[in-house]
């Protein structure tokens, strides 16, 4: 039962994600916004772990497997995720992180050596024909566009490799500290491009600016991630069925908050989307 409200917690505040970032897009670039959430984030996790509860730092053999799951979970998932963001509607952004699961299957079967079952092939091919029909219309309308879904795909593939990573490795640090380590790291990671790219007179440091950062650091990066990782240290299958719950609540936020759109297309693709992961995730259940 613990475990229920744990995950059940954890796709609400991780399917916030999307329309956090789509509000703080009104007043900021999307890199820049990452980076000062990563660096908030992560240096409160640290601080918190390091000064108050005095856990021990990471060894020199540890920072290497921290930076790479930091660099795949933190800069390229979320950093292309906020570029995508500028491109297409919240509710989109919260249906394509259900497919994750089908290809964190899809990667544990290579990680692991197995051969990928059929019904995880089946479960793919459902979930991103669910995504494209839940897109169709937005695109006709201009709420997404080719360019954002691509990115959108993208970063789907890096944060499944990343929790197939994470999964697939001994850890022997305390979440909060793997948390607040990965975050900054993969902030610092992705800084030299934010430096590139952003143009400051395109950013307004206002209230709704930290609002969404505010938001992003505590509900989403620190809490959300720190369930995210507890869930996954129990069992990293069962951890990503909790994301069939995102899409229910990130199409909820976006109508509500931002008054996105909800179409028969919309319901197709979502159901398409849960039929996949059933499919999926059927045999291991």
């Amino acid at each position: 039962m613990p475990n229920f409200f744990v995950g059940l917690l954890f796709a609400m505040l991780w399917a916030s994600a999307s329309v956090a970032t789509k509000y703080g897009l009104r007043a900021g670039e999307p890199l820049l916004l990452a980076n000062i959430r990563f660096f908030l984030a992560g240096a409160i996790m640290l601080v918190w772990s390091h000064v108050f509860r005095r856990n021990r730092w990471p060894k020199p053999t540890e920072f290497k497997p921290l930076a790479i799951y930091g660099l795949l979970n933190v800069a390229v998932y979320l950093g292309a995720f906020g570029l995508a963001m500028q491109q297409v509607a919240a509710g989109i952004g919260t249906l394509s992180l259900a497919v994750n699961p089908l290809l964190i299957s899809i990667f544990s079967a290579i990680w692991r050596g197995r051969p990928i079952l059929r019904n995880e092939w089946i479960g793919l091919l459902l979930g991103l024909t669910g995504v494209s029909i839940a897109t169709y219309p937005l695109l006709l309308n201009s709420y997404a566009t080719f360019a954002g879904i691509a990115l959108l795909l993208f970063s789907m593939l890096s944060y499944s490799v990343g929790t197939v990573y994470y999964a697939g490795r001994h850890w022997d640090l305390p979440l909060l500290t793997i948390n607040g380590w990965q975050v900054l790291l993969g902030g610092l990671l992705l800084l030299p491009v934010t430096l590139c790219i952003t143009h400051w007179s395109h950013n307004t440091f206002n209230l709704q600016f930290w609002g969404a950062v505010g938001w992003l650091v505590f509900p989403v990066s620190i809490a959300a991630v720190q369930l995210w990782l507890y869930l996954l240290k129990k069992d990293p299958v069962k951890a990503a069925l909790w994301l069939y719950l995102c899409p229910i609540f990130g199409f909820a936020y976006a109508a509500i908050l931002l008054n996105e759109p909800l179409s028969i297309f919309t319901w197709i693709g979502t159901a398409l989307v849960l039929g996949g992961l059933y499919m999926g995730q059927r045999l291991k259940k």
